[in-house]
């Protein structure tokens, strides 16, 4: 995106978070797959295969969460917080439009 745009949209302070929130929904969903895939297949190999990676995911979940949390990004404890924060993301998402046209 060019700076300019991203300054003026406020998405050079979101891009950091955007990509952060991305990666945390993505690993939340290879957790549920891994799980998934666990209780689906009968190879003890691939089970213990499975499990390895589906561990590595939940690391991977937890690290990314308290990054976020770290940084004001993810309020995990604070509903009200958390509202202002996805508030803002949706204010700035939609402010893109005006942008565009």
């Amino acid at each position: 995106m060019n700076a300019l745009i991203e300054k003026l949209t406020g998405m050079d302070k979101m891009s950091d978070q955007v990509i952060a929130t991305d990666f945390l929904v993505s690993t939340k969903s290879g957790v549920q797959n891994y799980a998934v895939a666990i209780t689906e297949t009968l190879s003890p190999q691939l089970k213990n295969t499975l499990i390895n990676q589906l561990n590595d995911m939940i690391a991977s979940h937890e690290a990314i969460s308290d990054y976020m949390m770290k940084k004001g990004y993810y309020h995990a404890y604070d509903l009200q917080e958390q509202y202002k924060v996805d508030r803002n993301a949706t204010d700035t998402a939609l402010s893109l439009k005006d942008f565009i046209h």
